[in-house]
């Protein structure tokens, strides 16, 4: 299930915040209740994922550089040690660690934005200057996207 769309939720108190329901299922559906984020090192905003992709971050980390290598420890140390594993509440609430909110500013509302198979986190207002920054960047250069074939589990 692609992760889509744009979901702006509450923050409380206690830096507890509702996960979207499309993102939560997407997640629960790869066999954990919860979700994996980090600080964006590419943005002002947290990077959010299930079990599947965090498992093809770390396979892609362990196949693509050799071992001890200043890559392979300079994109662990941004990525995998500094993800946080956040099971859901029986509401479908994690508690942001103060360290993604400190990273992010977050204080009391969060912008939930899909990305495919991860989403991110962001300030409203960070998000909106971001996106549009992207979009005249992507038009300035005449971004395209070739697609990929459609694999066979996932139709046409």
């Amino acid at each position: 299930m692609a992760l889509v769309g744009r979901h702006l939720n509450k923050i409380d108190k206690k830096g507890r915040v509702s996960i979207p329901k499309p993102f939560r299922t997407a997640m629960i559906a790869e066999g954990y209740s919860g979700v994996y984020i980090f600080p964006s090192f590419k943005a002002q905003a947290l990077e959010g994922s299930g079990e599947v992709f965090i498992q093809r971050l770390t396979d892609s980390l362990e196949d693509n550089f050799d071992l001890f290598s200043d890559d392979q420890e300079d994109l662990a140390s941004i990525t995998l040690e500094r993800t946080h594993q956040l099971p859901f509440d029986p509401e479908g609430r994690v508690s942001l660690p103060l360290e993604l909110r400190q990273h992010t500013g977050l204080v009391n509302e969060a912008l939930f934005v899909g990305r495919g198979s991860r989403f991110r986190i962001w300030v409203p207002e960070v998000y909106e200057l971001y996106a549009a920054s992207q979009l005249d960047r992507a038009k300035a250069r005449g971004a395209t996207l070739p697609l990929s074939p459609s694999k066979p589990d996932r139709g046409a």
